[in-house]
């Protein structure tokens, strides 16, 4: 049992700390704010009761007393407690308010600092808030006062101080923060910056002076979050911006996962600078119950020639099935095994198995053709793979005149999300079941307005048959797929 304090940081999840990513994965109960980024929040174990308290100015759905209330009761639950906050918790994160009432009840807890906007946000921005030539000191400083009363910023003090002013929560209070410093004595062509969305592959920045910030705020709609930055370091901007000249900077990609863990392909387009929405991968549901198909066939096993395989998962679960039965793996030493793709094979390969065929098309299809010229006719083969596969397979196997089972150790389920075709600026295919999982999670829509990038021409086929705009990637690899997208970006522009 205890509570932690999680600082989340400003957004890009690379900023999370290794040991806030250590409590968020251990976490029995997790509440968490807006600001904490979707890829963060896919860190919390599925077990894990998630509950959003999220607040923005002037809208408070859980109110603070609630919150602390909260941690109490989940905690004497008996409850590993993560309290996961945007930025810093003690960087007007109200950490101080939250820990109040369990030190008074004796819960344990701890804190585990998150990077802050006010220094990452001005970073991403490249403003560095001190220089020797501009700044000797930083002065942070809320732009929201507490309740909505008065600020309170002495601002005479700040501007006499010489330093760099960040303000944190500021955009709604841009024109005060502006008239108060002109109103202390600051030169109104004093440079001034506000960022948006800081770090992450949203943000906007936008460079003028103390005079002119609030107005540049509302031509261009700047919305929370968002950092102000006031002071000379802000003529810097332009000559260390490294973070907005990403080649897809700006741009909106929806990435379709088709297995859990981490994206490679995500991950890489975030690092071409680009807004990844990931559309979750589809749950598994083992078959695997007293009774199924697949104890049956295990219980003819010596009918069989051949093992046949289709994906990683069917390899974990069918191996995960005779482990759990205790079965002895020797009984399998007269199976040759076929399986499609690399990741396959080096699932067979982890059970100290050679594949004895694999083909160099990654499709059911071009495993079908080469088993019906490898197999002999009096050989059988169990097929082990998801409910509902690809029929090409079974459909090839057969015209070959080929004895097969094809047993279903799996099933898929879409992930409970409500996906809006249209929102971004290409949607990345790995495989035709992703395109599939897409549409069905889209709903009855008009595909034609998704600019489809897909990694092979079975997945391009799939996607053509929605009606979308479809481009493939010269090869079937996450880099080229990447590389695709960026063309296509340029082209665009």
């Amino acid at each position: 049992m205890k509570v932690t304090l999680v600082g989340a940081g400003p957004g890009d999840m690379g900023l999370l700390t290794l040991k806030g990513a250590e409590r968020i994965k251990s976490a029995d109960v997790v509440l968490y704010d807006r600001f904490v980024s979707e890829e963060i929040r896919a860190l919390i174990p599925e077990t894990a009761e998630k509950i959003d308290v999220g607040k923005s100015a002037g809208n408070h759905p859980v109110p603070q007393e609630t919150i602390n209330l909260l941690l109490l009761e989940k905690a004497e639950q008996g409850l590993n407690v993560v309290r996961l906050k945007g930025g810093d918790p003690f960087v007007f994160g109200r950490g101080g308010e939250e820990l109040e009432l369990l030190a008074e009840k004796g819960i344990p807890f701890e804190v585990i600092p998150g990077v802050t906007s006010a220094i990452a946000g001005a970073a991403y921005a490249g403003i560095p808030v001190t220089h020797r030539d501009f700044a000797s000191s930083l002065h942070i400083v809320t732009g929201h006062a507490k309740n909505n009363g008065p600020s309170g910023v002495n601002y005479e003090a700040l501007v006499q101080a010489k330093g760099t002013l960040l303000f944190l929560m500021g955009v709604s209070a841009a024109d005060e923060i502006c008239a108060g410093c002109l109103a202390a004595g600051m030169d109104g062509d004093t440079p001034a910056a506000i960022v948006e969305n800081a770090t992450t592959n949203l943000q906007r920045r936008f460079i003028g002076t103390v005079r002119s910030l609030p107005l540049i705020t509302r031509e261009n709609n700047v919305i929370s979050p968002s950092l102000i930055i006031i002071g000379e370091v802000c003529r810097l901007s332009a000559r260390y911006d490294w973070f907005s000249d990403k080649p897809l900077a700006g741009k909106r990609v929806l990435v379709v996962r088709t297995k859990p863990g981490t994206s490679k392909l995500s991950d890489r387009l975030r690092e071409s600078g680009c807004h990844v929405t990931e559309m979750p991968a589809a749950k598994i549901r083992p078959i695997t119950a007293p009774g199924c198909p697949l104890e049956k066939a295990i219980q003819s096993i010596d009918q069989y020639s051949w093992l046949v395989f289709t994906s990683g998962t069917g390899v974990q679960l069918f191996f995960d099935y005779l482990i759990e039965r205790g079965f002895d793996i020797r009984r399998l030493h007269h199976l040759k095994v076929a399986c499609v793709g690399a990741a396959t094979e080096r699932e067979v390969n982890k059970r100290g198995i050679h594949a004895a065929y694999r083909p160099a098309a990654f499709n059911g299809a071009a495993l079908a053709r080469g088993l019906a010229e490898t197999v002999e006719k009096r050989e059988k083969l169990l097929i082990a793979r998801a409910k509902d596969g690809a029929e090409d397979l079974p459909r090839i196997l057969t015209e070959a005149g080929l004895c097969f089972d094809d047993v279903a150790i799996y099933e898929k389920t879409l992930p409970d999300v409500s996906v809006t075709a249209g929102q971004e600026d290409f949607a990345a295919f790995t495989s035709s079941s992703a395109v599939e999982w897409f549409a069905e999670a889209s709903g009855a829509i008009d595909f034609q307005g998704v600019k489809a990038v897909c990694i092979g021409e079975r997945t391009a086929s799939t996607a053509r048959s929605f009606g979308m705009e479809v481009h493939i990637s010269a090869e079937s690899t996450i880099e080229s797929m990447v590389n695709k997208i960026e063309e296509l970006n340029c082209d665009g522009d």
